[in-house]
């Protein structure tokens, strides 16, 4: 991806250096990452029962401590998600108002570990995430190694892609999808297929603005398709149950970003009036 190193976005929170702890079940609402996820999985076929709809983690205590030295590849990555945050959000800041939405700014947090957000504790084992609660994304920057390590999505458009899926659900909370959305499995995956056409409207928008390299958008597609919760669930415990599945397949995933990107419209997206499975 052709991108200008050079500074941290204004929306860019770095809560690097706090420790902190806390955890449990309670009032929240916090979207699980792949971390987490697994666990859940694993824990949800054993039961038969899932147990992602009762996943709320509550904040907890949160001290700061002395700030954590930043490695030079680490500085560049922080350049790269605020270079991608405004790309992104910029490019929503245009297509919202034409249809009548007014876009806000969501901000994100770095963390280390652990922090806390409106939507209850934030810890690397859960991944990145949105909080409508506060209208911010979450993300320890070791996730992207994970990404590429464990999941074996590669590439600095793989790890765009996780940053605009998780400014696709602040777009559906500014538009009001995320409230309408009925609670429960199916529309948890229509929810997170539309974030992921979202975020290949995204990538459709930065192809326009020349800012794609050769294989960025099979990138960004391989990175939807590692994150599907079949491919989790084979990995967690050798064998996948749709009945669980809280964001999608594999080939579910990777083919609503791939519409994102071909069509580049939000009337596109809509994963709710239809069924999910689209096809390759």
């Amino acid at each position: 991806m052709k991108w200008t190193p050079g500074g941290t976005s204004q929306n860019v929170e770095d809560r690097r250096g706090q420790t902190g702890g806390g955890g449990g079940f309670g009032g929240g609402g916090m979207r699980l990452g792949l971390g987490g996820a697994l666990v859940l999985l694993v824990l949800s076929l054993i039961f038969r029962q899932n147990l992602f709809q009762f996943f709320e983690n509550p904040g907890g205590a949160v001290s700061t401590g002395a700030p954590q030295a930043s490695s030079p590849q680490e500085d560049t990555l922080v350049q790269f998600v605020s270079f991608v945050l405004d790309s992104v959000q910029a490019s929503w800041a245009r297509t919202l108002p034409a249809m009548g939405v007014p876009y806000q700014d969501a901000h994100l947090v770095l963390f280390r570990d652990y922090s806390e957000s409106a939507c209850g504790s934030a810890e690397r084992a859960t991944g990145p995430f949105y909080c409508p609660g506060d209208q911010k994304v979450y993300i320890d920057l070791g996730f992207y190694q994970e990404l590429r390590d464990q999941f074996g999505a590669s590439g600095d458009f793989a790890q765009a892609y996780v940053l605009a899926h998780e400014i696709g659900h602040h777009v559906q909370t500014l538009m009001g999808t995320e409230a309408r959305a009925r609670r429960g499995p199916d529309q948890s995956v229509r929810l997170e297929l539309q974030a992921d056409c979202y975020a290949g409207i995204w990538a459709h928008v930065a192809d326009q603005e020349h800012l794609l390299d050769a294989g960025d958008v099979e990138e960004g597609i391989n990175a939807a398709a590692a994150v599907g919760d079949d491919r989790l669930q084979r990995m967690a415990t050798g064998y996948a149950n749709p009945e669980t599945f809280t964001h999608g397949s594999s080939a579910e995933r990777a083919a609503w970003f791939r519409r994102g990107y071909t069509t580049g419209r939000v009337d596109a997206c809509d994963t709710f009036s239809g069924p999910v499975d689209i096809g390759n």
